[in-house]
């Protein structure tokens, strides 16, 4: 399976991983705890099984629209067999229109989670299987209840059988 992901700024990314610390330092749940070399703050726009060498031309014009503008606003929960906790994305024509088209391009990618109007663009923050309660509203830190604006500055695939990234242009 590979996915086709948005990566912010600096600025963004160092934010982003100072919360994933900060949880980590309160016991919660953290993706600071991920130590994999390719671990870092992302929004997935999609996945497919693979990425087919004659889609690249169109998936490199359709991300020639980076940078885009980013809104980091509140924190999402998504519940099933893992518990996730997000930094919810705020809604943007840009990148819901490169979200977007992205799916039209990999027709068959299959993931219900990524059709255009169920996607719930997000930077995952911790996960765990223990369930609810993992991340107790009071305990969160505060950077979480301020926004934050950055950019979408680059954008990469990642493949989760050889658990290695590819660059996007």
């Amino acid at each position: 399976m590979r996915t086709l992901e948005l990566l912010p700024d600096e600025a963004t990314e160092a934010r982003v991983r100072r919360v994933w610390a900060r949880l980590a330092e309160l016991g919660m749940p953290s993706l600071a705890g991920h130590r994999h070399a390719t671990n870092r703050p992302h929004l997935t726009l999609t996945t497919t099984p693979e990425l087919p060498w004659d889609v690249r031309p169109s998936l490199a014009e359709a991300l020639s629209v980076l940078p885009l503008p980013l809104r980091l606003e509140g924190t999402l929960r998504f519940e099933g067999r893992t518990s996730v906790l997000a930094w919810r994305v705020a809604p943007d024509a840009g990148p819901a229109a490169l979200q977007r088209r992205l799916w039209e391009l990999l027709p068959g990618a299959g993931n219900p989670l990524f059709e255009p109007e169920r996607w719930v663009p997000h930077i995952s923050l911790g996960r765990t299987r223990s369930g609810a309660g993992s991340w107790p509203a009071e305990l969160l830190p505060a950077e979480l209840s301020e926004p934050w604006e950055g950019t979408f500055t680059a954008a990469r695939s990642y493949d989760t059988e050889s658990r290695t990234v590819e660059r996007l242009p």
